[in-house]
């Protein structure tokens, strides 16, 4: 089944498997401990910033701790490393309810390429600010100049991600990138490039990615960069059991316009049917808590339908939701 776990048997032994996991849960255990440094965020020196938003209501359920579990067709967003976990075709749509009514929408599909290996995989991205009314310094009143405009981002990704060993693989996504609003636009391009490495014990993976990396982009006659944001996180299953899957993942995060982040998620699986989450995200400006669930349901022998929501808490702004609905065929 697309949606099912790599199971690859490996060649590291248990005891070098142990080694490598403690110093690696050590490693992110110092990555995740709060510390005082005299840095500065350049809150506002980047564009583009719905390429940040996330786009799938699973990882956002575990607070964006999901470099290291991305295992499905949202991987190519948040790590195309992960897209080596499909093993057939598998298609995913996602609703953001933003504040102020503003849509956000993702749709991605993805399947293996037999002929020459790895897995494709193809991404939408859609923000939509609705209508707004116009106003200027002369007309700054309730009605305005009696016009209204919208602002609208889109990109389009392209990814690919392969093993390089039986336990190895990496991942990289180009997306071109357009910005609309009134008869003024701005385009470009980026990329994402990811690593993720199963060590073969209770399903613990180790991995990196470094997403939104290219030129600036011009918006009239201003230049801007993207919002590059380097990832290294893992993941591990705490309880495996017949019936019982609890899955914990942490990572940090170093993004170019702010200060470092950290996240901390836990997914609970029953009978690989219905899933729990829960996490936390740290050092933002105003969400912390996140929890979601999700249920899939068999359509046959390699069939199923997947749906998942996510509520994240957003502070001031009150909370967002996510919807989640991916098909594996």
């Amino acid at each position: 089944m697309s949606l099912a776990r790599n199971t690859k048997q490996g060649r590291l032994t248990l005891p070098s498997v142990m080694s490598m996991s403690l110093a690696v849960l050590l490693m992110l255990t110092a990555l995740l401990m709060p510390t005082n440094v005299n840095a500065q965020a350049k809150v506002g020196t980047t564009g583009a910033q719905f390429l940040e938003l996330g786009v799938s209501a699973r990882s956002m359920g575990m607070a964006e701790a999901f470099t290291a579990v991305a295992d499905d067709i949202t991987a190519v967003y948040c790590n195309p490393a992960g897209l080596v976990n499909l093993y057939g075709y598998e298609a995913a749509f996602t609703l953001v309810q933003l504040p102020a009514d503003v849509n956000y929408s993702f749709a991605a599909i993805g399947f293996p390429l037999e002929s020459v290996g790895g897995v494709l995989g193809i991404g939408f991205y859609g923000l939509n600010s609705g209508d707004m009314i116009e106003r200027t310094y002369e007309r700054g009143t309730i009605d305005g100049t009696g016009r209204t405009f919208s602002w609208k981002d889109y990109a389009l990704s392209v990814s690919y991600g392969r093993y390089l060993t039986d336990r190895f693989s990496v991942g990289i996504s180009v997306k071109y990138i357009g910005q609309y609003t009134h008869e003024y636009s701005a385009s470009g391009w980026a990329a994402d490039i990811g690593t993720n490495y199963d060590t073969g014990f209770r399903g613990f993976k180790i991995a990196m990615s470094i997403s939104n990396f290219g030129p600036d982009m011009t918006f009239i006659n201003n230049s801007f960069p993207l919002p590059i944001n380097f990832k290294f996180g893992g993941a591990i299953n705490v309880i495996e059991q017949e019936n019982h899957l609890v899955t914990f993942a942490a990572e940090g995060s170093h993004p170019s316009d702010n200060l470092e982040k950290y996240n901390a998620g836990l997914e609970y699986t029953f009978k690989e049917r219905f899933s729990l989450r829960g996490g936390s995200r740290f050092n933002y400006d105003e969400d912390g808590f996140t929890a979601g669930g999700g249920i899939r349901v068999p359509l046959g022998e390699d069939n199923e339908i997947r749906f998942d929501y996510a509520y994240q808490d957003f502070g001031v702004l009150t909370e967002v939701h996510r919807f989640t609905m991916s098909m594996a065929f």
